[in-house]
């Protein structure tokens, strides 16, 4: 068998005397990440086989397996694997720490592990070897209902091929399967002021889960622009809102689109998204952009400085962000912050990808050399901009297929013909209805899902979709074919 075993993480080893557990992981990792049983009871008592130092051993292995997985390096548990309560405890460190979990089982025949023990100095009594065996089958179907990201069944042939490989992300949460990658996220712009928005929030984030949306991403403005609606009309706090969306799902992605570096100190974006990451099993990312709209600044009393000083401030800002999600506390010293310390806790579950958020040359630039991806509009010249961006990637030594090349498509959907163009009747206000509904491709979800799908041509990985009207979950049900548009 063949599998790729991330890295950082824990590993757990399962199987019986004899099965080859201490073979193959020292095929496979350094000496200083495998942490074995056997091993330490030479460390407190007269040799491997000195039953009697067992619980001074297994103190020591659960204090190392503690200390290193607090800072996130690969750990290799060796021993047999088959006590349930020391297992569930490994993992319940695994996902606090925000590493991937994987247990990996020795399938090795009984007889092989008798002949093998049977050729050892000190071998195991053979009523000890048999008891091992019986609990080694009993605990392989345990396996699978206890929530390993992973369970490696590997052959009686220890030379059986497992590459360890870098993980891109650590642990999720159970049911946490949606990626921004390839994925169609729907982006909430407009709120009711006539009910309640919590329970309103709650059917619409049930309905984009039901209906296969990656994620849920909210704008992030002090005033309602004039773009979506009016000045009083309701604009809920993001980062607060997407806590509430963290306990109302189990699956979709939640982030911004965009934060403005211009309203929040970028240590402050820092702890919103890495506490989002850890209420919500890892299922957080980050839109950051330089702020556009000065109205709203100066009516929450901000400051508003020139492009370049704003641009000046998202390199910050997404240099800041990352030094603090970093493992440990150290100081960090890098091309433009300086941070004394590195003290985030909670740690995120994995990474946090930042989208930056503008397609201007600096903000491409930017987003190439410092970002997790960018978003710009899904128009031609949108589209333009995105080839310029994995270009960019390129030049900056990056691999494409690492970053998100998102856009933002504002269709106007419609159930059938007649229901779309009412739709564009009631929304044009003084353009032109030809010009108003070939700007937002004005048509049915299954015509729209088509038209996006068609935009991975162009190196386009993650569609953000803010329909113009939509008002709670029954548009949200209608969307289904746009939600699933790129999978």
């Amino acid at each position: 068998m063949s599998a790729d075993l991330p890295d950082p993480a824990l590993v757990v080893l399962v199987g019986p005397s004899g099965s080859g557990k201490s073979t193959w992981a020292q095929g496979r990792y350094r000496a200083a990440e495998i942490v074995s049983s056997d091993a330490l009871r030479s460390v407190v008592g007269s040799g491997e086989h000195d039953l009697d130092a067992s619980v001074e051993a297994f103190a020591l292995l659960e204090q190392i397996v503690a200390a290193r997985l607090r800072r996130r390096l690969t750990t290799v548990i060796d021993t047999l694997g088959s006590d349930a309560s020391r297992r569930l405890g490994w993992l319940a460190s695994a996902r606090e720490a925000g590493l991937p979990a994987v247990a990996v089982v020795l399938d090795t025949p009984a007889a092989v592990c008798r002949e093998r023990n049977a050729a050892r100095d000190r071998p195991v009594p053979a009523s000890v070897l048999a008891g091992q065996l019986s609990a080694h089958a009993a605990t392989r179907p345990q396996l699978d209902e206890e929530g390993w990201d992973a369970v490696v069944d590997m052959a009686a042939d220890v030379t059986s091929e497992a590459r360890v490989v870098a993980a891109p992300r650590a642990a999720r949460a159970p049911g946490a399967e949606s990626t921004l990658r390839d994925g169609v996220v729907l982006q909430l712009s407009r709120f009711p002021a006539e009910v309640d928005l919590l329970p309103w929030l709650r059917e619409v984030a049930g309905a984009a889960e039901e209906v296969g949306f990656a994620g849920i991403a909210l704008m992030d403005h002090l005033i309602q622009i004039p773009q979506v609606g009016r000045a009083w009309d309701p604009m809920p706090e993001p980062w607060v809102t997407l806590g509430a969306l963290a306990a109302s799902t189990t699956r979709l992605q939640l982030g911004t689109l965009v934060s403005p570096v211009t309203f929040r100190s970028p240590g402050i974006t820092a702890k919103a998204a890495a506490t989002l990451s850890t209420l919500s099993g890892g299922r957080a990312f980050v839109g950051v952009g330089a702020g556009w709209w000065e109205r709203e600044h100066a009516a929450y009393g901000l400051e508003f400085p020139p492009a370049a000083t704003r641009l000046d401030a998202l390199e910050r800002a997404i240099e800041t962000m990352k030094a603090l999600w970093s493992p440990g506390t150290k100081p960090y010293a890098g091309q433009h912050v300086s941070l004394p310390e590195t003290t985030c806790y909670p740690r995120p579950v994995g990474e946090i990808p930042v989208v930056v958020g503008g397609g201007g040359a600096r903000t491409l630039r930017i987003a190439a050399r410092l970002g997790d991806g960018c978003n710009v509009p899904s128009d031609d010249a949108g589209l333009e901009k995105v080839a310029i961006y994995l270009e960019l990637v390129g030049a900056a030594g990056r691999r494409v297929e690492d970053v998100h090349a998102t856009v933002l498509d504002l269709p106007l959907v419609g159930r059938d013909r007649d229901d779309t163009w009412r739709r564009v009747e009631a929304l044009r206000r003084r353009t032109a209805a030809a010009t108003f509904a070939a700007r937002h491709h004005a048509g049915t979800a299954r015509e729209h899902a088509e038209r996006l799908a068609g935009l991975a041509r162009h190196g386009v990985s993650t569609v953000f979709v803010s329909p113009l009207d939509l008002a709670g979950a029954d548009d949200v049900h209608a969307l289904g074919p746009i939600a699933t548009a790129l999978r």
